[in-house]
Order: structure tokens, then sequence, then C-alpha cells
């Protein structure tokens, strides 16, 4: 008599797909509460008193302690699974957000910022990881930019909260306590995620996950130079782009005459931009390759349009335009880089090593251009910061293609159809 193994089935399509838009809505309310504070700014420093050198430190500091964690919550990513790391750093953010909301002076709403850092950036790094453990080899850049999209829903609704949410706006108060619904959405998805993750592990055939028998911080300097200038062109890239960010409504309030609403807008500009253009760009990357001359031209576009922004009176649209370019572009591009770069065994701790140095530039430049800012009692030194920025990507982007052109190159340059012929 014969007997018949069963063999459990593959996750289906609308099964993975289903997985992303749950883990993206996660990052849907980490974002909101990160870009909650920008429309705010104003409303600080008039109903609190706050300085420019203040608002930085509300949104440095949130990168402070993930100079070392997100680096730890990689690692510890590696080593007890994606599901529980998610819980414990999503619950973390909210934490943060409710200390935020509750408090006035700068001390208590900064810890508040502090402690929903603490668990936001490794919160993303799971969830990157998640992306690249169940898309790997599955048209990835184009999932890893649909996970943006809708991650970046968050930073678009808090950046244009000043419409949306007009009535809210007499006091600071209300905006916060909105960013901590959005923290309770964001813990919602990760329970959801918990136990679809768990029903997969019982009811499919899933690719098995290399682990970590242990926790080893040496195995960050076996990393290759390719991975490296991807790091490097993550800190300079984001260190233009959401440092600014941090000032832009009251920069286009005081040197442009906007609106509040008008200058939230603009600034979503680049949000809205990602969230159309980064899952094209993965999908294109996905299939022609060139990924890092794409991020070097990605790069180039971001040198003027600051220096633009500051001396002109040029639509305002048009730098906000070639900078969404260049943040849907490079994005798109750079972070599913790491999955083809690296072991999968190390994937978690190489995104959260990358993480680390991001947050040091962002910590960084949030509190040196909010300095800047009351130092020179203007923007345009800020400026120039952020164009110098802008060249650094650009050279670490044409080192990354320098580097991928040689015979140590890991395949970035190739797209599917290289591949298959």
């Amino acid at each position: 008599m014969e007997t018949t193994l069963k063999t459990k089935p593959e996750p289906s399509f609308a099964f993975r797909w289903i997985i992303l838009v749950v883990i993206s809505l996660a990052m849907f309310g980490n974002y909101y509460i990160y870009d909650s504070i920008s429309p705010l700014a104003d409303l600080l420093v008039k109903q609190l008193k706050f300085t420019d050198a203040n608002i930085g430190l509300l949104q440095g500091i949130y990168s402070v302690p993930n100079i070392l964690m997100v680096l730890i919550g990689g690692v510890v990513i590696d080593k007890i699974g994606t599901r529980v790391s998610t819980f414990i750093f999503t619950t973390l953010c909210l934490i943060g957000a409710a200390i935020t909301a509750s408090f006035s002076d700068i001390t208590m709403m900064a810890i508040g910022r502090l402690v929903f850092g603490l668990g936001a950036e490794s919160m993303i790094v799971a969830i990157t990881t998640v992306v690249g453990r169940w898309f790997r080899g599955r048209q990835l850049s184009f999932a890893f930019g649909l996970n943006l999209t809708l991650a970046r829903l968050g930073s678009f609704a808090a950046l244009n909260s000043p419409s949306w949410a007009s009535v809210f706006y007499d006091t600071y108060k209300y905006p916060l306590l909105i960013a901590l619904g959005a923290g309770v959405i964001s813990i919602a998805m990760a329970v959801i995620y918990w136990g679809m993750d768990s029903y997969a592990e019982k009811n499919y055939s899933l690719r098995p996950v290399p682990k970590q028998d242990e926790i080893r911080f040496s195995q960050i300097f076996s990393f290759s130079k390719s991975y490296w200038f991807v790091v490097l062109l993550c800190v300079t890239f984001y260190s233009g782009i959401f440092p600014f960010q941090t000032f832009a409504v009251k920069f286009f309030m005081d040197t442009h005459g906007t609106t509040r609403e008008m200058g939230g807008f603009l600034s979503s500009m680049l949000t809205l931009s990602a969230m159309v253009l980064t899952p094209l760009f993965g999908l294109l990357v996905d299939y022609v390759g060139k990924r890092s001359l794409l991020m070097m031209v990605g790069s180039l576009m971001l040198v003027p349009v600051y220096l633009i922004m500051a001396y002109t009176q040029i639509s305002l649209y048009v730098p906000m335009a070639m900078m969404g370019l260049a943040f849907s572009l490079i994005p798109a591009i750079m972070w599913p880089s790491v999955a083809i770069i690296v072991d999968e065994a190390k994937l978690g701790t190489a995104y959260g090593l990358m993480t680390m140095v991001q947050n040091i530039g962002l910590a960084g430049f949030n509190f040196l251009i909010g300095w800047a800012n009351d130092y020179s009692n203007g923007y345009t030194m800020g400026m120039w910061i952020f164009s110098s920025l802008g060249f650094f990507g650009l050279l670490f982007a044409y080192l990354l293609r320098k580097s991928e052109l040689s015979p140590s190159g890991h395949g970035l340059e190739k797209g599917i159809a290289k591949t298959v012929a």
C-alpha cells in the first residue's frame, strides 16, 4: 500500500501581498508620529516659546538611541525572529508618543521622542527584514517600493494635517494626540502580522530562514566594500532630506511667505512623489538593473535644490519636484540593494548597522541645522550644508558603481532580463 506524503503548499501570491500591506500599515503609524513635529514647529515656538534648537532637539533626539540600538535590534531580529521583535519595538513607539503628548516642557517631550526613537528605527529594521525574506527573488525592489509607499502615507497625512485636521491646530496638544492614535494603528498591525506569520509557519511550506547560533558583533567587519558605500550613501542622502523636512514648513512660511497649510503641502510633495514613483522605480530596476548609476542620478538632483530655494524666488514646486524624484528613486534602489549584497543570515544585522549610521547623521544634522538657523538668524547656512550632502551622496554612489563593475561585484548592475539571459 502506497503512502502519500502531504506537502504543504507555498504561500499564495495574495497572502504574501496581504502580509506586505499589514506590515506597511504598521510603518504608517511610525512615519506619522515621526513627521508630526514639523507642522507644529511654529505653534511650539509661539505657545511654548521653543527655539529652533529645541525643535531640532525634538527631532534629533529620536535618532540618538539608534546610534547603537538599531545594531543591537538588528542582531536581536536575527536571533529571536521578526514577530516578537516587531511587536516589542512597536510597543516602544506607542509609549514614546504617549509621553510626548502628555507633557509641555521640552525635557519630557524630548524623553518621549527618545523612547519613540528607541523603538521606531528598530521596528523599521524588523519590517525591512520581513520584506527582504518574504520577497527575496520575487520582485524584491517592487515590494520594497510598495512598502515605502504605504508607510509614507503616514508622513503625507502628518505633513498635511494642518489642512485635513485644521480644527485641531489651535493648540499644539491635539495634533500630538492624533499622532498617538497613529501609534495605536501600528500596534494593531503588529499583532495582525504576528498572527499571519504564525499561521503561515504552520500551514505553508516556507523557505527556511538561516538563524545565527550566537550573537556576534564581529560579523559587521565582514561586510563588503559595496555594502559600506551603500551605507555612506544612505547617511548622506537621508541627512539631506529629513532634517530639511524638520524645518521645511517653518522655512517656507518665514522665507517664502506661505501659509502653514501650503508649507505642509510643499513638504509633503516629497512623500507624495515617493508614494507614486518608488514602486515604479523599484519595478524598473528589478528588470533593467543599473542600480548604482541610477543612485548617482538621484544624488545629482539634490545638489542644486536647496540653493535654488535659498537664493531664488522660482516657484517652490520646481525644487520640491526635483527633490521628490530623488526621494523616490534612491530608496527604491538602496534598501533592496542590501538584500542582494548581504547573506540572508546577516540581513537583520546589516540593516541594523546601516540604520545605525543613518541615525548618527540624522541626530547630528538635526542638531546642527537647528543651531545654524539660530546662529545665523536665517536659513542660508543650513541650505549650504544640505547642498554639500548631495555632493557627497553623488561621490559614494560613484564609488559603489566602480566597486560593482569590478570582479568582486554582487550583480547590482544586473536586472532580471540580464540574469535570465
